[in-house]
């Protein structure tokens, strides 16, 4: 008998078999149980299985709730970080918007002070500058004065104090009255400018108020002189420049000049 006959034959006649023979029955589950595990192994090793699934789930769920609740805390840490940055944030703002009013209310002072002190510079320059004012014209009349007295004293020369009427506008550009101080001693004529300072400005006005004394009198100056204790480096060099000789005291005046 082939083998594929002996097949048929087992299957045909096996489940008769194991319900009558229990001898024929108990070997084959022996054989079964070689190579499969019964129920009672196979529903144990399903419960372990199922109890390590269960762990695993247990643990999992464990693990999720940890990272939830860690989560959780880093959330609320960073709310609570994020609301003091902001009352920080904001208690910074309110501190600068208090200092920029301060400082515009201290700008405001410093400027109202600023002006008042200008105003009040204005008003002290313009006092002082009349004071000035009228102290150069008191002082330089005095220096007149008593330098006429010293030269007569010392020269025996006497100085004349004129004042000459331009309407030709030659010395100032526009009609006016010209001032000069002339001193004539054997048939000599000398105009002096005896002030208490003279600038580089003055001595080129002194120089025009002589071309303008010449040209009216008709007449020739000797001698141009200027005779003052401040004398500005500049219009020394232009009294040079126009043959002006410069005395700043009146003792260092050459007695040649008046023919003594």
């Amino acid at each position: 008998m082939e083998n594929q006959q002996i097949k048929q034959v087992i299957l045909r006649e096996l489940p008769g078999i194991l319900q009558r023979d229990p001898e024929v029955r108990e070997f084959i589950l022996r054989l079964a149980r070689e190579h499969f595990a019964d129920k009672v192994e196979t529903e144990s090793r399903f419960d372990r299985l199922l109890e390590e699934l269960r762990r695993d789930r247990e643990e999992q769920a464990r693990r999720w709730d940890e990272q939830a609740r860690q989560w959780a805390e880093n959330e609320q840490r960073w709310r609570e970080t994020q609301a003091d940055l902001r009352a920080r944030w904001e208690d910074q703002a309110r501190r600068w918007e208090e200092q920029e009013r301060k400082w515009e209310e201290n700008q405001k002072i410093i400027r109202q002070m600023l002006a008042d002190v200008q105003a009040l510079s204005r008003k002290h320059d313009s006092t002082i500058g009349a004071l000035g004012a009228r102290w150069g014209l008191f002082a330089e009349q005095s220096f007149r004065s008593a330098l006429q007295g010293i030269l007569h004293d010392t020269f025996g020369v006497h100085v004349t104090h004129v004042t000459e009427y331009d309407d030709e506008g030659f010395v100032f550009g526009h009609p006016d009255q010209v001032e000069l101080d002339l001193i004539i001693r054997d048939g000599v004529l000398i105009l002096c400018e005896i002030k208490s300072s003279m600038s580089k400005g003055d001595m080129y006005l002194f120089e025009r108020k002589v071309r303008f004394y010449e040209k009216k009198h008709h007449c020739q100056v000797s001698r141009m002189v200027v005779i003052s204790p401040m004398v500005e480096k500049a219009a020394r060099q232009v009294a040079e420049r126009l043959g002006i000789q410069v005395y700043s005291y009146a003792e260092e005046v050459d007695p040649a000049i008046f023919g003594g």
